[in-house]
C-alpha cells in the first residue's frame, strides 16, 4: 500500500474527491476542446474573448491556461487554488464587451456569462469523461457537479445560484437554450479549432491528429448544438464508440509519463501528500473508505 501523509494541505478538493480522480484523465484533453464549441455559442460570452484577445493567435494559450487553473484548483494547495481564483476574478472585472446591434456595454463578469461558462466547461468534462468509459455512476456524476460549485465560488459566482446535480444542470441548459446561436464569432472559433494556425512542417500533423481530436471533440456536443453550427450530427452510437476507443488507447499510456507534462500539478500533489493520492479510475468507489485508515492510501 502506498502511503498518504496526512499533514499536508490537500487543497480545495482533495483526494477523497470524485474531481481529485477524474481530472486526472486524459480524455479532459477532448472534453476542454468540447467546452470550447459549446461556450462559443453564447453570443455575449463569446464576444467578451474575441474582444479582449486575439483569440486566433493565442487560442492555444487560452486554453493552456484553462487547463492550468483547472489543474491548480484541483492539485494544487488551498492557498494555490485561492490565488488562482482573485486572479482570475481581477482580470474578469477589468474586462467588457460591446454589442454591436446595440452598443451596450457590459463587463465579462456578468453573472449570468460566468454561470454559462462553468457550466459549459464542467457540463463537458462531465459528458466526455461518462461517454469515454470513465467509471461515474449518476450519484458520483452529482457529487462532482457539486463539488464544482467550489471551482465557481472562485471566478465570481454565488455558489447557490450554480447547478449541485445532474438534473440542475439540465434544466439550467434547457433554460439558457433560447439564448444561443452562432454567430460569426462562433463561427470563427470553429474554423479556428478545425484549422489552427501551425508551421508548414506541422501541417500534416496538424489534419492527422489535432483535426480527429477537435474533430471528435465537436461531434460529442450536444444536438441543438450541432444545429446552430449548421452541420448535421453523426449517430450518437458512432461518436460514443470513437469516445470509448479513444478514451482506451489513451488510458494505456502510462500516466507517469503522460503527468511528465508541464505543469505537472499531479506529481506535485503526490509529492505534498505522498503517492497514495495518485488519481485513478479505479479509487472512485473505495477512495474514501481507504483513506479513512490510518497511514495508508490507495495501491498504486
Amino acid at each position: 500500500m502506498a502511503a498518504t501523509r496526512t499533514d499536508g494541505d490537500p487543497g480545495l478538493f482533495g483526494p477523497r474527491s470524485v474531481t481529485w480522480q477524474a481530472h486526472g484523465d486524459p480524455m479532459m484533453w477532448v472534453a476542454g476542446i468540447r467546452a470550447l464549441y459549446l461556450q462559443a455559442l453564447h453570443p455575449r460570452a463569446v464576444r467578451g474573448v474575441m474582444q479582449n484577445s486575439d483569440f486566433r493567435r493565442d487560442a492555444w494559450g487560452r486554453l493552456m491556461r484553462t487547463a492550468g487553473f483547472v489543474g491548480t484548483t484541483t492539485y494544487g494547495t488551498t492557498e494555490a487554488a485561492e490565488r488562482a481564483g482573485a486572479r482570475v476574478r481581477k482580470i474578469h472585472s477589468m474586462l467588457g464587451a460591446t454589442d454591436p446591434d446595440t452598443g451596450e456595454r457590459y463587463g465579462v463578469d456578468e453573472p449570468a456569462l460566468l454561470l454559462w461558462v462553468h457550466c459549459a466547461e464542467i457540463g463537458s468534462y462531465l459528458h466526455v469523461l461518462r461517454r469515454s468509459g470513465f467509471p461515474l455512476t449518476d450519484a458520483h456524476a452529482d457529487r462532482y457537479l457539486a463539488e464544482h460549485r467550489h471551482s465557481a465560488r472562485l471566478v465570481g459566482l454565488d455558489p447557490a445560484s450554480v447547478p449541485a446535480n445532474r438534473a440542475e444542470l439540465a434544466a439550467y441548459f434547457a433554460r439558457v437554450r433560447p439564448e444561443l446561436a452562432a454567430g460569426a464569432d462562433a463561427h470563427e472559433v470553429d474554423d479556428f479549432l478545425l484549422r489552427p494556425p501551425t508551421h508548414p512542417l506541422l501541417v500534416p500533423a496538424r489534419e492527422l491528429l489535432w483535426r480527429r481530436v477537435a474533430r471528435l471533440a465537436y461531434d460529442s456536443l450536444p444536438p441543438y448544438a450541432h444545429e446552430l453550427y449548421g452541420r448535421p450530427a453523426p449517430p450518437a452510437a458512432n461518436v460514443t464508440r470513437r469516445l470509448r476507443a479513444t478514451g482506451t488507447l489513451l488510458r494505456h499510456v502510462p500516466a507517469r509519463l503522460r503527468w511528465q507534462l508541464p505543469p505537472k500539478h499531479i506529481l506535485r500533489a503526490m509529492a505534498r501528500l505522498g503517492p497514495g493520492v495518485r488519481p485513478a479510475p479505479y479509487k472512485i468507489g473505495r477512495q474514501a473508505a481507504i483513506l479513512d485508515r490510518p497511514g495508508e492510501g490507495a495501491a498504486d
